[in-house]
C-alpha cells in the first residue's frame, strides 16, 4: 500500500472510497519483509491477467474505515471478483474496506512475527472470521517459534474457522490446499511456496522467473546457432555439390576434345 497521511473521503468517480491513513511499521518487519515480499510477488505474478482480482497487503483490513486504527493489517490478502480496478483500491484507498468493496477478500496471510505472533493465531483469526475472510493462512519461516505450527490453514464454516488439513511430507515439506487460490502452500525449509497442481510446478518467484527466462533465451540463441550452422553446412554442400558438377564437365570437355584430336 502506498503511504497515506491520513483519513480522508476522495473526490471523483471513487468518491465513495475512504483514503486510510498508512499503518505505523511493526519493529521486526525486516525479517518478515522478504518472505511478505515473495508471497505478493509470486501472486500479484500469477493472477497478473485478472483485472478484477486483488493483491495486496500492509494496510489496514476493517469492515468500516472508521474502524481502520483499531483494525488488523494483514500481509497479503487477495480478493477476487471486484468491481473497481485493484490499482484503483491500492492507490486511492490504501487499505481495504469491507463495507466499501462489498465484500470481504477470499484469502488473507500473515507472516510470522516475534511481536505479532501469538495474535496471528489468536485474535486475529476470530477478527478474520467475523470479517468474513473464507480462508486465513499462517506461515511461520522459523519452524513454529513465533506461530504455534510452521503453516496453518483455517476455512470459514458458517462463521467459524475450521482447520484445513496439512500434511508433512518425509522430506520435511508441509503442505495444505487452498481451495480460494486453488494452489497448495508449501513449509519448505523455512520458505513459503505455492504448488500449482494444474502444472505440477511451483510458482515462480522473480528470481526464478528472471532464471528461466534468460535459460529460455540461451536456448533459443543455441538452436538459431544450430540452425545457422545447418545452413551453413547445407550451403557449403551445395557448393561442393556444384564445384564437383563443374569439374565433371571441364574434364568430360576435356576428354571430347582428346577424342577429337584421335
Amino acid at each position: 500500500m502506498t503511504s497515506k497521511p491520513a483519513k480522508t473521503r476522495l473526490a471523483g468517480p471513487h468518491s465513495h472510497l475512504t483514503e486510510l491513513p498508512t499503518p505505523p511499521k511493526r519493529p521486526d518487519a525486516m525479517k518478515q519483509r522478504r518472505h511478505i515480499a515473495k508471497a505478493d510477488q509470486i501472486l500479484r505474478s500469477h493472477h497478473r491477467n485478472r483485472p478484477d482480482v486483488l493483491v495486496s497487503g500492509q494496510g489496514y483490513l476493517c469492515r468500516e474505515a472508521r474502524e481502520a486504527r483499531q483494525s488488523p493489517r494483514p500481509d497479503c490478502i487477495v480478493s477476487f471478483s471486484l468491481s473497481i480496478p485493484p490499482d484503483v483500491i491500492e492507490d486511492v484507498a490504501n487499505g481495504y474496506v469491507i463495507s466499501e468493496l462489498g465484500k470481504p477478500p477470499e484469502f488473507v496471510l500473515e507472516v510470522a512475527s516475534e511481536s505479532t505472533g501469538e495474535r496471528d493465531y489468536t485474535v486475529k483469526r476470530e477478527i478474520y472470521a467475523r470479517f468474513g475472510v473464507k480462508e486465513y493462512w499462517r506461515f511461520d519461516y522459523t519452524g513454529g517459534r513465533f506461530h504455534d505450527v510452521p503453516l496453518a490453514g483455517d476455512r470459514l464454516v458458517g462463521d467459524r474457522y475450521e482447520s484445513i488439513p496439512v500434511e508433512e511430507r518425509e522430506d520435511g515439506t508441509i503442505r495444505g490446499r487452498s481451495a480460494e487460490l486453488d494452489l497448495e502452500l508449501h513449509w519448505h525449509f523455512g520458505q513459503l511456496r505455492f504448488w500449482d497442481p494444474a502444472t505440477g510446478e511451483y510458482l515462480p518467484d522473480l528470481i526464478e522467473a528472471l532464471e528461466a527466462l534468460a535459460m529460455a533465451e540461451s536456448q533459443r540463441d543455441s538452436a538459431e546457432e544450430q540452425r545457422d550452422a545447418a545452413i551453413a553446412q547445407r550451403d557449403d554442400a551445395i557448393s561442393q555439390r556444384d564445384t564437383a558438377r563443374s569439374r565433371i564437365q571441364e574434364l568430360e570437355a576435356e576428354l571430347r576434345r582428346l577424342r577429337s584430336e584421335d
